[in-house]
């Protein structure tokens, strides 16, 4: 009976006050009545989202189409434009330009004469003694000439004598006679080609004093066919070749010739990917010179020696361009991009879609909006492509890249897709393999 008589007690004092609190709410004016709704409806809202279970947002999702198309590989590294097909016109001569034959930007052929110098005191001795050694090799060859005309004389007449006396009566091998005619034919038979031997000494030796003739002669020759460039020399003009304190003549630089030989691109390749490389293989190749043209060229060299500078091994690799293009000079930087496999209708998707799990290549696809992977065979892959052999088919879709639901939300960028899959079947939040 206490207890009914407790809530009887309560509930009165409640309808008491609620009734009071009603003939004070509508007492007032309206803006409190409409503020004093307000007040409640807020605390209200908040009370609910406070008890109400929080909604988990869902994670973005970028995706690509299994496509079928052609498949590059390739490696790049840069380089320069080699001199291969350059020579530098150059003399040991010393004085003063008296007259020029060509100008800058001619054609001339080797041997042509570029210009003539009035050759200073020290320079007409110098010239005056690769000349007397210029002759002295024209006399060593004329005479080894005539000593091969005297040694054919006597192979002659010892192969003849042999062959009417010995040979004619038939003289066995063991005959003294027969073998002192035979002995003398094969010891005239071995001057004579000795003697062939000391007359291309003799015409190599004559060489060498011509052209130390040329390099010390007041006349400057172009050493190969071309068109000439960096000539700047002027009649009156100074050119000092001076001698090295080895008393050897010091050699003046006083132009370029530029053949007409396809330009080539020398680079350096890694120990990783000179394995990839071959001679044949075709590259596309950009000059810094040139930002807005690509030319196509192939390789013609691969140096699987190398060199190690500073604990780095280099192997250089010479691409021949396909085109004689204007404008390209020596010298110039190049990035070539060397193209080592393709593949036609190979079915393609992105890198990033890729992840690797035990070992195993899995690729992410969305399976009832959920995130799974499925296990993939990979073939060839390229920069952003990837060939796949089996696994999918045309047309699937694939994700890329996933968009994390955090209170700073952030885009893991597609180079590094391996990012969002640190726990892959590592636990109850990892994502599950599609079968």
């Amino acid at each position: 009976m206490m207890v009914v008589k407790i809530f009887t007690t309560f509930f009165k004092q409640l309808f008491q006050k609620l009734f009071s609190f009603k003939k004070w709410f509508f007492s007032r004016s309206l803006i409190v009545k409409l503020f004093f709704v307000l007040v409640i409806t807020g605390l209200g809202w908040l009370l609910v989202s406070r008890l109400s279970p929080a909604q988990e947002a869902k994670p973005e999702y970028q995706t690509s189409v299994v496509e079928k198309g052609t498949l590059v590989v390739s490696t790049s590294a840069s380089g320069q434009v080699s001199t291969a097909n350059s020579a530098e016109v150059t003399t040991q001569a010393s004085g003063v330009v008296k007259q020029l034959f060509v100008k800058d930007g001619e054609s001339v052929t080797v041997g042509q004469v570029i210009a003539e110098l009035e050759l200073d005191q020290l320079a007409q001795q110098k010239y005056a003694s690769t000349l007397a050694s210029y002759q002295g090799a024209q006399n060593n060859l004329a005479s080894a000439r005539t000593n091969l005309h005297t040694l054919q004389s006597r192979l002659f007449n010892a192969n003849q004598k042999f062959i009417d006396d010995a040979v004619a009566r038939e003289l066995p091998e063991t005959d003294p006679t027969y073998i002192q005619q035979n002995a003398d034919w094969l010891a005239a038979e071995e001057t004579y080609q000795q003697q062939t031997a000391i007359i291309n000494q003799a015409q190599t030796s004559l060489n060498s004093a011509w052209l130390s003739l040329q390099q010390a002669s007041p006349k400057i020759y172009a050493p190969i066919s071309g068109r000439i460039t960096g000539l700047s020399l002027q009649e009156g003009a100074v050119v000092s070749a001076q001698s090295s304190g080895t008393g050897t003549g010091s050699t003046e630089k006083i132009a370029s010739i530029q053949t007409d030989a396809f330009p080539t691109i020398t680079i350096n390749l890694t120990e990783i990917d000179i394995a990839k490389v071959s001679v044949g293989n075709k590259a596309t190749i950009m000059l810094d010179t040139y930002v807005d043209k690509t030319f196509s060229g192939r390789v013609v060299s691969v140096d699987t020696i190398g060199s190690v500078t500073s604990g780095v091994t280099n192997y250089p690799v010479v691409i021949q361009l396909d085109t004689k293009a204007g404008g390209i000079f020596p010298n110039m930087a190049a990035t070539a991009n060397i193209i080592t496999d393709t593949k036609d209708n190979a079915l393609l998707v992105p890198a990033s879609s890729i992840v690797t799990q035990e070992g195993a290549s899995m690729v992410r696809v969305l399976v009832n909006e959920e995130l799974q992977l499925a296990p993939v065979e990979i073939g060839l892959a390229g920069e952003t492509q990837i060939e796949i052999i089996s696994g999918l088919k045309e047309g699937d879709t694939v994700v890329t890249s996933v968009i994390s639901p955090t209170n700073d939300t952030q885009s893991l960028p597609e180079q590094s897709p391996f990012s969002n899959f640190g726990a892959v079947g590592g636990g109850s939040g990892g994502m599950r393999v599609a079968r």
